[in-house]
């Protein structure tokens, strides 16, 4: 399961760093759903709208590095953490992310957290 979340986020990592429709259809099933933060009221469901709101929200490329560590799996669920520093405006997060992975290593299930980091930080 390790190897597969680590597989499932460098595709994320391409599908982002792309924004090609197709690198991000090959993230999710079908019936995906994608929460912008837990208990998410208005989640992207379904994997084409899923690649909608993505391409309208999209990040520029190159106008952000991602740095993330593998904390733990459970069963299909991996949860991983990161850091998003952003060029252009200097904005940085934390991420908390848990997917979901379905046995064909796409995502079922993503739900993300993100938070501003201080300047300290």
């Amino acid at each position: 399961m390790r190897d597969a979340a680590a597989r499932w986020m460098q595709h994320y990592i391409t599908a982002w760093t792309s924004n090609d429709p197709e690198d991000i259809r090959a993230l999710f099933t079908e019936d995906a759903v994608y929460c912008t933060r837990p208990d998410d009221p208005e989640a992207w469901t379904g994997r084409e709208q899923i690649v909608e709101r993505w391409i309208a929200g999209q990040d520029v490329p190159g106008d952000w590095t991602f740095e993330w560590k593998l904390l733990g799996v459970d069963g299909g669920r991996a949860f991983v953490q990161g850091r998003t520093d952003y060029r252009g405006d200097s904005r940085s997060y934390d991420n908390l992310w848990i997917i979901q992975l379905a046995g064909d290593g796409r995502a079922t299930a993503f739900t993300e957290w993100y938070m501003p980091r201080t300047a300290a930080g």
